[in-house]
C-alpha cells in the first residue's frame, strides 16, 4: 500500500522565479453565490442584486459580480499551489478588474513567481511575490493582483499531523 499525501502550499526554496502555477479546478459563479457574498459583506449595490435595475440601469443590462467574491475566489483558488503553507500574506500591492464578471462565468485563474528574497530579519522564511491572473471561459482577463507572501522555510515549517493513523484511514487496526 502507498499513501500519498497532498501537498498544501509549498515552502520557500520551492518557488523559482518564473514558475507558472495553473490552478483547478475554475469555478462557476452563480446567482445565488453572488447574492450570498453580497449580503454576508453587507454590499447591497442593486447592479448586483436587483435583475430590474441591472437590465434597465446600467451599461451593461444585466446583474454584474461584485468584484471582491472574483478576487476572493481566485485568491482561494491559488492557496493549494501558493500560500497554503504560508506564515502570511503580507501586502496586495495591485488589484485590477479588467471587464466584469457575469452570472453563469466560469472563472481560472494561473499564478506566477515574479521574484524571491529571503527575510531580513528572520533566518527561517522568506517573502515571494506572485501575480495572479483569473480568465472566464471566453479567455478574457477578468481580474490581475500582485502579492507578497512571506513563506516558511523547509527545515522550519512546521510538521503537519494528521488526526488518525494511517491504519484508521484505510480501514485496517
Amino acid at each position: 500500500m502507498t499513501v500519498h499525501d497532498r501537498p498544501f502550499g509549498r515552502y520557500f526554496e520551492d518557488f523559482e522565479i518564473g514558475d507558472v502555477y495553473r490552478h483547478w479546478p475554475g469555478k462557476t459563479i452563480t446567482e445565488a453565490d453572488d447574492h450570498l457574498f453580497c449580503m454576508i459583506t453587507m454590499n447591497h449595490h442593486p447592479l448586483h442584486t436587483n435583475e430590474w435595475f441591472a437590465q434597465n440601469e446600467t451599461v451593461h443590462g444585466r446583474n454584474v459580480v461584485v468584484g471582491n467574491l472574483v478576487y476572493s475566489l481566485v485568491l482561494g483558488m491559488s492557496v493549494p499551489d501558493v500560500s497554503g503553507a504560508a506564515i502570511a500574506n503580507l501586502e496586495v500591492e495591485t488589484l485590477t478588474h479588467q471587464r466584469p464578471t457575469f452570472h453563469g462565468d466560469t472563472i481560472y485563474a494561473v499564478t506566477k513567481v515574479l521574484d524571491k528574497r529571503e527575510s531580513g530579519s528572520r533566518p527561517d522564511r522568506g517573502v515571494v511575490t506572485v501575480e495572479t491572473r483569473a480568465f472566464n471561459q471566453r479567455s478574457e482577463e477578468v481580474c490581475y493582483f500582485r502579492r507578497k507572501v512571506m513563506i516558511w522555510k523547509r527545515d522550519a515549517g512546521p510538521t503537519r499531523q494528521f488526526p488518525y493513523t494511517d491504519e484508521a484511514a484505510v480501514g485496517e487496526g
